[in-house]
């Protein structure tokens, strides 16, 4: 089960970045937030009554609800707004960073990780790789004065990483016996409820109509419903009540890479070459920051 849900994680959430990019089509940013936390909410709710789950348990819901708006709301809704002006494939890369916000935002453990050579230096190296992200889309901003839009969603989506480590490290330290489920459908309520409600003060309504929406932009809702919210981020809060924040965080290993080939390969998005050097960047400081965890936890076990 654990090995299925990592799988799930990895591959089913880098290719969300793709499907959301083919939805906005259809749909604007809050609405298409909105539909999808909203409907995986209802038939999460629904699975959860028919195995007579404890569903209205208050301990449950007030911090499984701080913690969806901080994931879902927050974090998620600035990926979702982003694909608007920023290719999918960047926004995955530029969301790879998130491990590093759980090192530095992970304050019960900041003995052990700001005194291992190995985390600090992945710290270092992850933080070129962002800058090396921004080099060249502030430096086209700089030369044209018409890039605004796509630097404050880099910038914005800086801040959506540091959302999504808190809001885990969040859900992981509130975390209780209960089910996962119950857990992930107060999530998706309370961050369905907030995209309702800033959809409807950023007037998406006035101007959106459900029958224009094209089937592809519907078969992306679909999926990111069923495979995107229901599976994979279920198994998301499963797997962050089970194992360390950090192990759960490896899926920046994977998700952009899945997300880059489908965006390059179906949706004909272009991909600098010093883009592609920021993710590898990333990454490698991603894997010096697991190396110093799994040599901690061996030196533990051995202990």
């Amino acid at each position: 089960m654990v090995a299925l849900a990592f799988a799930t994680v990895y591959i089913v959430w880098g290719s969300t970045y793709f499907f959301i990019r083919i939805a906005l089509t259809g749909f604007p940013p809050f609405i298409l937030g909105a539909v999808r936390f909203t409907a995986a909410a209802i038939i999460m709710l629904v699975w959860c009554i028919y195995k007579k789950e404890d569903i209205f348990n208050w301990t449950v819901i007030k911090p499984a609800a701080i913690s969806g708006l901080l994931l879902l709301f927050v974090a998620n809704g600035i990926v979702i707004w982003s694909e608007q002006f920023l290719p999918s494939a960047l926004v995955a890369i530029l969301v790879s960073a998130a491990p590093l916000w759980f090192v530095v935002l992970d304050r019960s453990h900041w003995p052990e990780n700001f005194t291992s050579p190995s985390t600090l230096t992945g710290l270092l190296i992850g933080f070129v790789g962002v800058i090396v992200l921004f080099y060249e889309k502030v430096l086209t901003s700089f030369h044209t004065g018409s890039q605004a839009s796509e630097v404050l969603s880099l910038a914005l989506l800086i801040g959506g990483s540091i959302a999504w480590a808190g809001g885990s490290l969040y859900s992981k330290a509130h975390s209780s016996s209960s089910s996962a489920s119950v857990s992930t459908v107060w999530q998706m309520f309370s961050g369905g409820i907030a995209f309702f409600i800033a959809a409807g003060l950023s007037n998406e309504f006035s101007t959106f109509h459900w029958q224009d929406v094209l089937p592809a932009a519907w078969y992306s809702c679909f999926f990111l419903v069923i495979f995107g919210s229901i599976a994979a981020f279920s198994a998301y809060v499963w797997l962050l009540q089970i194992k360390p924040a950090t192990q759960v965080s490896t899926y920046a290993y994977v998700n952009p890479v899945v997300a880059v080939l489908l965006g390059v390969l179906f949706a004909q998005e272009k991909i600098s070459w010093l883009q592609i050097s920021g993710l590898f960047i990333i990454l490698l400081s991603v894997l010096l920051i697991n190396i110093a965890k799994y040599r901690s936890k061996k030196v533990v076990e051995l202990g």
